[in-house]
C-alpha cells in the first residue's frame, strides 16, 4: 500500500515525534511505501496570499479561489503545492497527524489544506444540476482513498466523552473529517487519539504503539465512518438538506452518519 503521513508537530523529540518515527518504522518493515511532508521541517508556508500565484491575471483583484483555479488550469501553481497534490494522488491512504491545539490543528496544517486543496483539485468539480450538486461528500479526486486522523491531547479521555466538559471527540474532529476528508471523497476511518499526553511514560508508550501497530496493519479492513453521501438521494438539491423522512429525530452532526 501507499502511505503518505502529513505530519505537523514542531518538535522532532516530542511524544508525537517518536510516535511518528514508530509508524514509518511500521509501515516500512510489513512492506508498504511511505512518504511523508513533515510541514515544520519543511518550513512549509502556512498562508494562502497572493504571493501563491504569480502568474494571475494582471489588474485584478485577488480571489484566493479563483486564482487556485486558474492557477490549477494552467499549470502554473507554486511547486510546493504541485508536488502535494501529486503525493495525494499517489497514495492509497493519508494520516494526518498532529497535536489538537485549541479544538482544532496547528495552523500549519490548515494552511496545507488551504493551499494544496486548490479549486479544480479539490473542491469545484463535477455537475452542478437539479439532482447533483458537484461531486463531493462521498465524490471527488479522492474518492477510493482512505483517510485517518492520529491525533494527540493533554486531556484526559472523559474530558472528551459524551458529557466531558470539552465536548465528543466526534464531534471536535467532525469538521476536520467530515468537511475536509470526506469532502472530496475521501473514505474516512475512525480516527486514532491519543489523550493525557503529559503522563505517558515508556511502559505506556509500549502499549500505545501496540495498539497503533493494530490499527496500521488494518487500515484496508477497517470500516470508515458512515457518512451520508451528498449525491444518492438522501439530500435535497439545491438546498441539501437531509430528506424529511431520513432521521427525523436527529439534528446535529450525527444526522450526517448512517447509525
Amino acid at each position: 500500500m501507499k502511505i503518505l503521513l502529513v505530519y505537523a508537530h514542531p518538535e522532532p523529540q516530542s511524544l508525537n515525534g517518536s510516535i511518528k518515527k514508530f509508524l514509518i518504522n511500521h509501515l516500512e518493515n510489513k512492506g508498504h511505501h511511505v512518504q511523508v511532508s513533515d510541514l515544520y521541517s519543511m518550513n512549509w508556508k502556512p498562508t494562502l496570499d497572493i504571493d501563491d500565484y504569480p502568474d494571475r491575471p494582471a489588474n485584478t483583484r485577488f480571489n484566493p479561489s479563483l486564482d487556485s483555479q486558474y492557477a490549477f488550469e494552467h499549470n502554473t501553481q507554486r511547486e510546493d503545492i504541485a508536488l502535494e497534490q501529486d503525493k495525494l494522488r499517489w497514495a492509497d491512504t493519508v494520516i494526518f497527524q498532529f497535536p489538537l491545539w485549541w479544538f482544532s490543528m496547528p495552523a500549519i496544517l490548515k494552511g496545507w489544506f488551504d493551499r494544496v486543496y486548490a479549486y479544480g483539485f479539490a473542491y469545484g468539480v463535477g455537475e452542478h444540476s437539479d439532482h447533483h450538486w458537484g461531486d463531493r461528500y462521498g465524490e471527488g479526486i479522492m474518492a477510493g482513498k482512505r483517510a485517518m486522523l492520529l491525533v494527540t491531547t493533554g486531556g484526559w479521555p472523559s474530558h472528551y466523552s459524551p458529557r466531558g466538559i470539552n465536548g465528543p471527540i466526534e464531534d471536535i474532529l467532525f469538521p476536520i473529517e467530515h468537511g475536509i476528508l470526506y469532502y472530496p471523497g475521501f473514505d474516512v476511518l475512525p480516527p486514532f487519539v491519543i489523550y493525557h499526553t503529559s503522563k505517558i511514560d515508556e511502559e505506556k508508550f509500549l502499549t500505545i504503539c501496540d495498539q497503533l501497530g493494530e490499527r496500521l496493519d488494518t487500515l484496508w479492513q477497517t470500516p470508515p465512518i458512515a457518512f451520508r453521501s451528498q449525491n444518492t438521494g438522501m439530500y435535497t438539491i439545491p438546498d441539501l438538506t437531509l430528506r424529511a423522512d431520513i432521521a427525523p429525530e436527529q439534528a446535529g452532526f450525527n444526522t450526517h452518519i448512517v447509525k
